[in-house]
């Protein structure tokens, strides 16, 4: 099968459309007609090296590089066909795209945190989690797919623990963006944050996965949120989604989360930047009250070990800094609980796809991204 993908062939080099080659299914293969891929900022990391990983991780599932690599990772689809022992979707489902696979069998899928699944360390490059076998290749050459799956092309080869069928009255392109941003912010609030009613937490960095927890903070009930961000249209969007406050940095949030708490500060800190630095961290532990948590949901670069951190206050305050992946939560139970709140009316998720590009024009998207322009672009297929 032959299919329209954006390929990146190296660091800092752009996006490239062009027509890949695609195997016939293995048995526990899903061959999924796409509608809608996210353009997260995670695919722009590893673009541009910030998300490389070390050569004794790509060693050890045997690949040299993560190039050439199929972009994307947040999708939405509808399944055309399946293998033989696939059993958790058939043609004709719709399906959300989970950049964490879900086995089920692993120890952690089995004790209920199947966003630790074992299966999620061969999602950086190599062949299908499947089998180990090669089915993507471009120019002749062997092609990896962000997260194992791929979702900047027409066609998804994926393997069935890496879809979640959805109901089909959802919009495909509010089930694309929640696959990995929405869920990953709404969990880092609701589940890692543990927001509870009547509390006050501060969200730093206003993108996709920060507009999520800003929607988790409202669902849980707290009673104001400060939406911290540099780009004056994403503090505004921001507003429209559930923050009390803004500010632009977390030095200018200070004196707002001492006013609004009467010196005591926020309950809770959601880091959510572009790309997280252990500077950060001094600067957010000062937003939280005694017994505070800071939640970090960011991409990080794999060099990155020196974090700057109060220990006094860290341990004396009993405050918290605490990491999240996809929210904390695992994607079979997160992904469809956040639609059905969307279902009943209870979260905007329309609003926060605010443009749609075509596959030749994912460039621009992430130029879009990068200025400030949007808040959340998806790819549509047509």
């Amino acid at each position: 099968m032959k299919s329209l993908a954006a390929v990146c062939h190296g660091v800092g080099e752009d996006w490239r459309v062009q027509e890949i080659e695609i195997d016939e299914l293995g048995p526990s293969d899903v061959h999924v007609q796409l509608a809608f891929a996210g353009l997260c900022h995670s695919d722009e990391h590893v673009r541009v090296g910030d998300f490389a990983a070390t050569e004794d991780a790509l060693a050890s599932l045997g690949v040299s590089s993560m190039f050439p690599v199929v972009g994307g990772h947040e999708g939405a689809g509808i399944v055309r066909k399946v293998g033989s022992r696939v059993s958790t979707v058939a043609p004709g489902d719709h399906v959300a795209v989970s950049f964490v696979p879900a086995c089920g069998t692993c120890f952690y899928c089995a004790s209920g945190r199947s966003n630790l699944c074992d299966a999620t360390a061969a999602t950086l490059a190599g062949p299908m989690i499947t089998d180990g076998v090669w089915r993507h290749h471009v120019d002749g050459a062997n092609l990896n797919r962000m997260s194992q799956v791929g979702t900047f092309c027409e066609q998804l080869v994926c393997s069935e623990r890496s879809l979640i069928k959805i109901p089909p009255d959802v919009p495909l392109d509010v089930a694309a963006i929640v696959s990995c941003g929405v869920a990953t912010g709404f969990g880092s609030s609701v589940r890692r944050g543990d927001v509870r009613p009547g509390q006050v937490v501060v969200v730093v960095g206003c993108g996709g996965v920060g507009h999520g927890a800003l929607l988790g903070a409202v669902s849980a009930g707290a009673r104001a949120i400060v939406a911290v961000d540099p780009v004056g249209y994403k503090r505004e969007m921001a507003q429209r989604f559930g923050a009390t406050h803004v500010a632009d940095s977390m030095t200018e949030a200070l004196p707002v989360v001492a006013e609004i708490t009467a010196g005591r500060m926020a309950d809770v800190a959601v880091l959510t930047p572009g790309l997280l630095r252990g500077g950060m961290l001094i600067e957010a532990l000062p937003l939280v009250c005694k017994d505070g948590r800071v939640v970090c949901t960011a991409v990080q670069r794999w060099d990155e070990i020196d974090a700057q951190v109060s220990l006094y206050e860290l341990a004396m305050y009993n405050k918290a800094i605490l990491g999240s992946l996809f929210g904390s939560t695992g994607p079979r139970e997160q992904i469809p609980a956040i639609l059905d709140l969307y279902r009943a009316g209870r979260l905007p998720l329309d609003d926060l796809v605010t443009e749609r590009y075509a596959l030749a024009d994912v460039n621009k998207g992430y130029a879009d991204m990068n200025a400030g322009r949007i808040v959340r672009g998806v790819i549509a297929f047509g």
